[in-house]
C-alpha cells in the first residue's frame, strides 16, 4: 500500500464520518418515520470509492469529488426545507460534504 499523505487520511476520515452521519441521521437522530427509515441506504454509494481510496487510487478520489455533490445538494435542500428544529442535522451533512470535497481536491493537487 502506498504511503498516505495528510489529505488522504483526512479524506478517509471525513468519508467515514459522512457515512456514519448518513446512517445515524436517518436511523436514530431525526428519521423521517419513527423507528428509522429506508433512507439509511443513501450511505451505500459512499462505500464505492472507499476501497480505492484506501489504496490511493486517483480515480476513486476523482469519482468521490463528483459523487459528494449529491450529498451537499441534499444537505442544502433539507437545510432550507426541514423544520427549524431539525436544520442542524442537514447542516452537519452539508459541512461534512464540503470539507470532504476540499480535502479530496487538496489530495488530488499533490504530485503523484
Amino acid at each position: 500500500m502506498a504511503s498516505r499523505n495528510p489529505w488522504q487520511a483526512l479524506s478517509l476520515a471525513l468519508l467515514l464520518a459522512l457515512i456514519a452521519w448518513c446512517i445515524a441521521w436517518e436511523a436514530w437522530v431525526a428519521p423521517l418515520r419513527p423507528g428509522g427509515s429506508w433512507l439509511t441506504i443513501k450511505a451505500l454509494p459512499l462505500l464505492l470509492p472507499l476501497f480505492g481510496m484506501l489504496h490511493n487510487r486517483r480515480r476513486a478520489f476523482q469519482g468521490l469529488a463528483l459523487l459528494i455533490w449529491l450529498y451537499a445538494l441534499e444537505g442544502s435542500m433539507r437545510l432550507f426545507s426541514d423544520s427549524p428544529g431539525l436544520r442542524w442535522t442537514a447542516g452537519i451533512e452539508l459541512a461534512l460534504a464540503l470539507m470532504l470535497f476540499v480535502a479530496v481536491l487538496l489530495h488530488l493537487r499533490r504530485p503523484t
